[in-house]
């Protein structure tokens, strides 16, 4: 699948680095031709978070390896676009980058930790903010022909 944008670095960036910016890194990754780097990132790093881990290998993508960082963390901080799904993010993101030629778009995502319930309604959360991440990345970076498959 191609990207129909020309970013090359993209950073996702929550308030943890713990559930929805490595979901959307992993996607991303997963959907994109090589070549692009794609990173995430949080406000404060959070812990590995379980949940998470499960609602993405339902669709073949593993996240239990990844290590929660914060932006101050990363060892390159050149991105062509920045994505926040999260207000405290967008603050971070917009004070990072107000002298960089960076885009930031803000996408504002549930965050899944705060469900309650039983396990399956918080996994279904979980689910929720994978499916719409997903969406929304296909919206974003897939042409049209490459989004329908």
């Amino acid at each position: 699948m191609d990207l129909s944008s020309k970013e090359g670095a993209i950073l996702f960036a929550c308030t943890m680095n713990a559930v929805r910016s490595p979901m959307a890194a992993a996607m991303l990754r997963h959907l994109t031709r090589a070549g692009v780097y794609i990173e995430s990132a949080g406000v404060k790093a959070g812990e590995p978070d379980p949940l998470a881990v499960e609602a993405m290998a339902e669709i073949g993508l593993e996240i239990g390896k990844h290590k929660p960082r914060r932006f101050e963390d990363l060892a390159d901080s050149n991105f062509d676009l920045v994505i926040t799904l999260s207000p405290e993010a967008q603050h971070k993101a917009m004070e990072l980058t107000r002298t960089a030629d960076t885009r930031v778009e803000y996408w504002p995502t549930m965050d899944p930790t705060v469900a309650e319930g039983s396990r399956e309604q918080r996994l279904q959360a979980y689910r929720a903010v994978r499916d719409q991440l997903m969406q929304r990345l296909k919206q974003r970076f897939l042409t049209p022909a490459a989004a329908d498959t």
